[in-house]
């Protein structure tokens, strides 16, 4: 599907089925590519297809990256079609895991609030929050929808503020507090018989949600090609002519931070580092009908890459390791 393409214009059968034959094609994406068959699938209401999917996924002999996020997919997958019970103990196994990452506690705790179990949705964010924010002097970006929709079933609860609920204040760059935007008497209020209540209501809320939107709608990064040193080294065994666009791997890394500086300091927004691997490189190479020798491949490449959501964003944050995998932090390593 083109990023510009409208939703309401996606065949998402059609689109699911791509996926699992792009994910034939590229075994190292399989786990994204299958993730976005299985939201199709969903969308498209064959939701019992999208569970077989989800566990093709956790029967895999390899490991997923994101185990917690497949289960708590899966989780909140079943519970919509009728299967509450094993929802509800995917969900109990995910809260025992404590993953660390933020996506599967948004999912469980927004799966439980969809199905009015505002206590069980406030406890699932709060133990993210917890978890993942305790001495953190600055959430990260990913966070944010723990904090958010923590706030939201803690309006809807009438609970008092808290420090969380504060912080989730501070953060949220809308000119319209979150107070208001999560009080439940406007949300109740969309359900009013009258339509000149009503249509002045949705274009307020459209209104103040702009800003919210676009910035969960960002396109895939501006990416920038990485090669490790192993990797860098196989690519100009096999295809000597590319030498002319590596001198050499200290060069590489200088070259890309240097480009990555260009493109921020031109106002460039959503930059980000894929990184390569010449098997990868060769399959798309061969499903272009070109050879890997041929230097013009390697930004569609990378492109390719960010657009299968293999990027990394650049800069990393504060206190993070370097993008160059040296193990040294980004202020001491090329961010110096």
């Amino acid at each position: 599907m083109r990023p510009d393409t409208p939703a309401e214009n996606v065949d998402h059968a059609a689109e699911a089925a791509r996926l699992e034959r792009t994910a034939g094609l590229y075994p190292e994406d399989a786990e994204a590519l299958l993730l976005q068959a299985a939201a199709h699938l969903e969308l498209s209401g064959d939701r019992p297809a999208a569970t077989t999917l989800y566990d093709r996924l956790l029967s895999s002999p390899d490991g997923l990256e994101n185990l917690h996020l497949v289960r708590a997919l899966k989780a909140s997958n079943l519970w919509e079609y009728g299967h509450e019970a094993e929802a509800r103990a995917i969900i109990e196994g995910v809260r025992a895991s404590a993953p660390r990452d933020p996506a599967p506690w948004v999912i469980i705790a927004e799966a439980l609030e969809s199905h009015d179990e505002l206590e069980a949705a406030q406890e699932a964010f709060t133990e993210g929050v917890k978890l993942l924010l305790t001495d953190v002097p600055e959430p990260p970006y990913a966070t944010h929808p723990l904090l958010f929709g923590r706030h939201r079933v803690r309006r809807m609860l009438g609970a008092a503020h808290d420090e969380w609920d504060t912080l989730a204040d501070t953060l949220h760059s809308s000119s319209v507090s979150l107070d208001e935007l999560h009080d439940p008497k406007r949300v109740w209020s969309l359900g009013s018989e009258n339509p000149a209540e009503l249509e002045a209501e949705i274009n307020r809320l459209r209104a103040e949600l702009g800003a919210y939107r676009e910035a969960l709608s960002r396109p895939f990064p501006v990416a920038v090609l990485h090669w490790p040193t192993e990797e860098l080294a196989e690519l100009i065994a096999a295809y000597p002519n590319l030498s002319g666009e590596y001198p050499s791997h200290e060069e590489h890394l200088a070259t890309i931070e240097t480009s990555l500086r260009e493109l921020a300091s031109s106002g460039t927004p959503n930059l980000g580092i894929v990184t390569g691997t010449v098997p990868s490189y060769e399959a798309f190479a061969a499903s272009e009908g070109t050879t890997p020798s041929d230097a013009t491949l390697l930004p569609q490449y990378a492109t390719t890459l960010a657009a299968r959501g293999r990027a990394v964003a650049w800069p990393p944050q504060r206190g993070a390791a370097c993008w160059c995998g040296s193990g040294r932090g980004y202020g001491e390593c090329h961010g110096s």
